[in-house]
This record gives C-alpha cells, structure tokens and sequence, in this order.
C-alpha cells in the first residue's frame, strides 16, 4: 500500500480548542505545524460546548481567583491538584483576552461582558456568546485564526500511532486516511488534543469523533493515564422519544443558573434535600439525584421547566431549537431531560506545561489530565483549560525544540494486532455497567462483554482504529473504576456507596505493558509529570 511522508516541527493531533490554540502558539514562535484531525475541521466538541468560559476577570465584586479556586476544589471530590488548578485559573483572563484578540465575541458590551452561574459556581463568571453557543463561536474564531495564519491542517485523516525511537523519545506520527491509505509525519513533538470518550456509551452529548482516541495513543507510546474512571455525565441532556442511541443535544446548565427547575414525572423537586445548593450542586450530585429518581418511578426522564426564565428562547436558541424540533415549546413547555455521558474528568497525565511522561509527547484539554478536574469537573471549566494548556504546551514545545535537537528519522510501524470490539456491543456493555450506579458484578461483567466482542487484528481503516482506541480505552476505565472501592464525584459505586478516606487524595493510574494494563496509585496533589 501507498504511504506518503513529510516533515514538521509539531504535529497537533486535533481541531478543538486546545489543539487550536497550541498550533497557533506555536507557528506564532517559528515551528513548523501540521494539524491533524480525522473529520472536518469543526467536527469535535468545542463547537457544542453551550454553557460558557469559568473566567475570574476582576470586574465582578466579591469574585476572585482564590473563589474559583475553592469551587474547583469543592466539586474535584478531593482529587484536584490545587497547585495545577491554581495556575490554569489564574491564567484564564490572559487565555480569554487572547482569544478575544483572535476575533471571538462574547455577550455584552467589550468592556463589561454578561455572565452567568452555573452549577458549584459561587459566583456570576461564565462568559458566553450567542446566549448558549459558545462552542461554536470559540471554533469559528480559531479556525478563522488558522486560515489567516495559513496552518496546514491535514483533514479526514485518523491518528493510528505516535512512532517513537530506540530511546522511547517520540519521532512522529502514523495516520490513516478514509480509505485507509497510511501516511507518516517524522517530528520531534506531538501533541494529542483529540478530546473526549464520549462514544464509549450508548448516549452521550459528544459527537461521534469522541472515540478516546488520545487516550489509546498515549497508552501504546508509553504514557500514563489517570482518574479515567470519573466520566461526567451531565444532568441535563434532552430526552428525544424513540430517538435510539448516539448523541442527544445538551441542554445547558446555564438554564438552571437562570432560575429553571427540575421536578419528577410527579412535580417534585429532583434536588431537594440533596445538596444545600439544589438545583445548582455539581454536576455528579445532580446527575446522580436525576438517575435514583428516574429508578425510584420507573420513569424515562424528568423535567426541566424553564418557562419562568424571560426571554429564554431568545437567550438560549441552541436549546430552543433542539427543543422545537421534538415538539416543545421552550418558553412554554417543560423540557424532558436525562443524564448523558458528557465529559471525561481524567485522561493523559501531564504537568501544567502539558509534558506526558514519554520524551516528545504533550498533551492538552479534555484528553489530558493536568489535576484541575479530580473526581467531578466543575462546569465550563473545561473550554478554559483547553485555551490556558493549548498555549502552555506549545510555548513548552518551542522551548524544547530551540536547541539542538536530532533528526527524527521514524520507522513505519509494522501492523501489529490488537483486540477490537464491536462497537455496538461495547457501548452496550459500557452503559450496563460502568455509567453512573456502578457494583463489581456489573464491571467486570461489562470487561467479560467487551473481550467477548472482540477480535485480534490489525486496524486498517478509520473505523477499526476508532473502535480499537474504545477497547483499550473500555478497558483502562473498567480496571480503574473495579480498583477504586468507594463512591467519590462522578465515580459511583452502589457496593460501597460511602466516600473511604483510603482514597483520598488517591488518583488511579492506568499504564499498558506488552498487551496488559496495569492499574495503581498516585498522590493526586503530584500527579503530574516530575
């Protein structure tokens, strides 16, 4: 088969937030980039992110870094590296003012923009645009940015391999086109932004490219994964009747910021009693209150009623469109709602420079795990990390190629079997048993599921290599999540329902030797890089 070959500085492998903000970093300090992502430019989760940017700017009273700080800390469960928390949030108003210097406009006047509050926020500081679009205005002002910066950005092509030399240190990537045709980039540096493992479950609000692709790369190129048992699942994404599985539109937590409630089938109040901040605790406290109920009444979902918020369909039209198109009426209608995976909180551990633990390898946004998560992510935290660890990571980029460096001369990866699932019969699996209410029976029954769905090959097109990453990645999460005996943040585990002070301050680890994973224990407060 054909394989083609080029050069760069850098590869970045994804189009989001993250993976945009670090290719113009770095061409912006003299690397040369090539971008790679498997789809259209646009295709990944940044432009469905609704809610907003958790960003302390210094203009709202009583608010500040220190205040944010403690709300990160508040939701994480206890697993937050305050240390790596502290520095991404301090940097958030310089990440933001970047971004608004690359063109995004947000709501409200420039010198004052509109906030709002969303759920284990203690304060107004989520910017936003276009009421509930941000994603996509985030998306369109970094994709105009790459245009103008003239970014090679190499589209429908699938990160297969991170190839790495004799020493372990990295030496390019291996990628595959639709068709299946390789192709190779020698470079010193890779950066994985590939995002999320949204696609591990049956519904969830990621798009369909969310195939934990970051993750299996990093695994195979000798990196070290953490925390990956806490997936997030939001509270509220909308129930669409005889809709099937994939993705269901989020409906953002930014509505019950604006005063929207949640009640039963039966008009009660999901949260009551709950949690001090109701409607608006974290998003595991919530989900998890959503998920007894709809158990408790044997119901499909509950209801969001939005209609004492003003003008809420001209402030949230994403939402009121989704709406409109099952036949509700926004301003008028409750909105059925239920839980959908929506966010992995752990991943690849980095540094706060995004430096994994392989020689030439970053990684940055939802793929990484930094420390600013821990076991629950407080909500729209997550655009602002990809903004602050896009540009971290490629300036630490620049600052390890500036000197004298040796020519990478990789060698093409032979085709090696690896054990691939059936992807419907490992999402089927996965909801069974590792989604929230989670007991030892039902993992390793899910672990039983996927290897029986599973045969040993070699990927050859875009879809094995996809469901290959979701094995491995199936995997990595039911062995961390059997380990961690205790319920903490989105990690809920009926057979030991109660937090155990044994894991506090305890991050899982997840590493692959030869074709077995092994699972153990770090300090959460120095899980980085050293």
């Amino acid at each position: 088969m054909t394989r083609w070959e080029t050069t760069a500085d850098l590869v970045v492998v994804g189009s989001g937030v993250a993976g945009l903000t670090a290719a113009l970093t770095a061409a912006r300090a003299g690397l040369r980039v090539v971008v790679v992502t498997k789809d259209a430019p646009d295709a990944g989760s940044t432009r469905w992110a609704q809610g907003g940017i958790a960003v302390v700017l210094g203009d709202i009273t009583g608010d500040s870094v220190a205040a944010h700080l403690a709300d990160t800390l508040a939701a994480g469960g206890g697993l937050v590296d305050a240390g790596a928390a502290g520095t991404i949030l301090a940097a958030g108003p310089a990440a933001v003012a970047a971004l608004r210097g690359e063109g995004a406009v947000f709501d409200g006047p420039p010198d004052a923009l509109a906030r709002t509050r969303e759920g284990g926020h203690s304060a107004l500081r989520v910017v936003h645009a276009g009421g509930d679009a941000t994603g996509a205005e985030v998306e369109r002002a970094l994709l105009a940015a790459t245009r103008r910066a003239e970014l090679v950005v190499l589209p429908g092509h699938a990160a297969s391999a991170v190839l790495t030399g004799p020493d372990g240190a990295v030496e390019g990537l291996e990628v595959r086109d639709e068709d299946g045709r390789a192709g190779l980039l020698a470079a010193p540096a890779v950066l994985l932004a590939t995002g999320g493992v949204g696609a591990l479950y049956e519904t969830t609000t990621n798009p369909t490219v969310a195939t934990a692709d970051g993750w299996a790369l990093a695994l195979r190129a000798g990196a070290t994964l953490a925390d990956v048992e806490f997936v997030q699942f939001h509270p509220t994404a909308l129930h669409v009747p005889d809709a099937g599985k994939g993705r269901a539109p989020l409906v953002t937590e930014a509505l019950r910021g604006e005063g929207a409630v949640l009640r039963d089938t039966g008009g009660r109040s999901v949260t009551a009693g709950v949690h001090p901040l109701g409607d608006l605790a974290p998003r595991d406290v919530v989900a998890a209150a959503i998920t007894r109920r709809l158990g408790e009444l044997g119901a499909e979902h509950v209801w969001l009623d939005a209609t004492g918020v003003p003008d809420v369909a001209a402030r949230f039209p994403t939402v009121a469109a989704a709406c409109a198109a099952i036949g509700v009426d926004l301003a008028r209608d409750p909105v059925p709602v239920r839980p959908a995976a929506h966010y992995a909180c752990g991943g690849v551990v980095t540094d706060d420079h995004g430096r994994t633990g392989v020689p030439g390898l970053w990684a940055a946004g939802e793929v990484a795990r930094t420390g600013l998560h821990g076991a629950n992510r407080l909500a729209s935290n997550s655009l602002l990390e990809g903004l602050v660890m896009g540009r971290r990571a490629a300036e630490d980029v620049a600052r390890a190629l500036a000197g004298p460096r040796r020519l990478a001369s990789p060698t093409p990866p032979a085709a090696v079997p690896v054990p691939i699932a059936d992807r419907a019969a490992l999402q089927a699996a996965m909801t069974r048993g590792a989604a929230i209410g989670r007991d030892a029976a039902g993992l390793a029954a899910a672990s039983d599921a996927v290897e029986a769905a599973s045969t040993v090959r070699a990927p050859r097109t875009r879809a094995d290599v996809e469901d290959a990453a979701l094995t491995l990645a199936a995997h990595a999460l039911l062995a961390a999540a059997g380990s961690r005996t205790e319920t903490r943040g989105c990690h809920v585990r009926a057979d030991h329902p109660r937090t155990d002070d044994h894991w506090q301050r305890a991050s899982s680890t997840v590493v692959l030797s030869g074709d077995r994973l092994h699972v153990g224990t770090t300090d959460a407060r120095h899980g980085g890089v050293a």
